[in-house]
């Protein structure tokens, strides 16, 4: 499956009742909470799940948005009727930055059908197709008695950077930061309690893969992009952010642009920024 699919597919798939899970994860940093957003309007059928307190463990030393207890995942997973076969669309509010998270997760999680609404929500609403308030009800078991959500969460299927991992990188591949300019270059931090970056890590902010409408840029405009950061195919490759969130973009942008695969995709440094300034590591200013 294609990591990204457009709002006009993924009605065709939802009218020819395909075994498609949409979930609606819009977030912002900061809040309000997004799950206000989607009862007031969401794609019809869609079942909204919590980045902070459904799809991350509680925050910690491990950052901001540490990984999900497989286990819980699983749970969350099952409970939105996600099968073993099926397919995962996951949408935000526009960008793609958070949605991109769960992408990322469940091929971490070893489900390999998932895919990134393109342009989110609002490519939705602008193709002028159905919105509904209606929450869907609960799955329940299907006529042969088995649960509708039965996938089986196998972590580790995506590379995940530690600290030590994310530095050493940095200086031997392209440690790329998703965060945006003035954060990299350390002029201001509104939520870590260090400013700057990695030392050695380059700075590709995530708002960067998408145009002025939220789309995501074509392959080959993705590929020039990251060709003027030094990566091509056959150079090690990861991302951080603030707390792994929108670095999840990064990993899933350099699919889009061919640079890397789902056979072998870039690395996440899954404690990113927040997880850094928790160890008190080394950091980096300007450039």
């Amino acid at each position: 499956m294609h990591p990204l699919i457009t709002p006009e597919a993924l009605a065709d798939a939802l009218s020819a009742r395909s075994a498609t899970v949409v979930l609606d994860v819009r977030w912002r940093l900061g809040g309000p909470p997004g799950r206000q957003d989607y009862e007031v309007s969401h794609v019809p059928g869609a079942v909204y799940v919590d980045l902070d307190t459904e799809l991350s463990a509680p925050p910690g030393a491990g950052g901001r948005h540490p990984l999900p207890d497989p286990e819980r995942l699983q749970a969350v997973l099952r409970a939105a009727g996600v099968r073993e076969g099926g397919r995962v669309v996951a949408y935000d509010a526009g960008d793609g930055s958070v949605a991109a998270r769960v992408w990322w997760l469940l091929r971490w999680a070893g489900f390999g059908e998932v895919a990134v609404l393109d342009g989110g929500f609002a490519a939705w609403e602008a193709a002028g197709l159905p919105v509904t308030a209606d929450v869907p009800a609960a799955p329940a078991d299907d006529a042969a008695g088995q649960a509708v959500g039965n996938v089986v969460v196998r972590p580790g299927r995506m590379p995940v950077l530690d600290a030590d991992e994310a530095a050493a990188l940095a200086r031997e591949g392209v440690l790329l930061d998703a965060r945006a300019a003035a954060r990299y270059r350390g002029e201001t931090e509104p939520v870590d309690p260090k400013a700057g970056h990695i030392p050695g890590a380059l700075n590709a902010p995530s708002t960067g893969h998408v145009g002025a409408d939220g789309r995501w840029l074509p392959a080959e405009e993705l590929a020039a992009r990251f060709a003027g950061l030094g990566v091509s195919g056959g150079v090690a490759v990861g991302a951080y952010c603030g707390s792994g969130v929108t670095a999840s973009s990064v990993v899933l942008a350099l699919e889009v642009a061919g640079i890397t695969s789902a056979e072998k995709p870039a690395a996440l440094y899954a404690g990113s920024w927040s997880n850094w300034c928790a160890l008190d590591r080394e950091v980096a200013t300007g450039g």
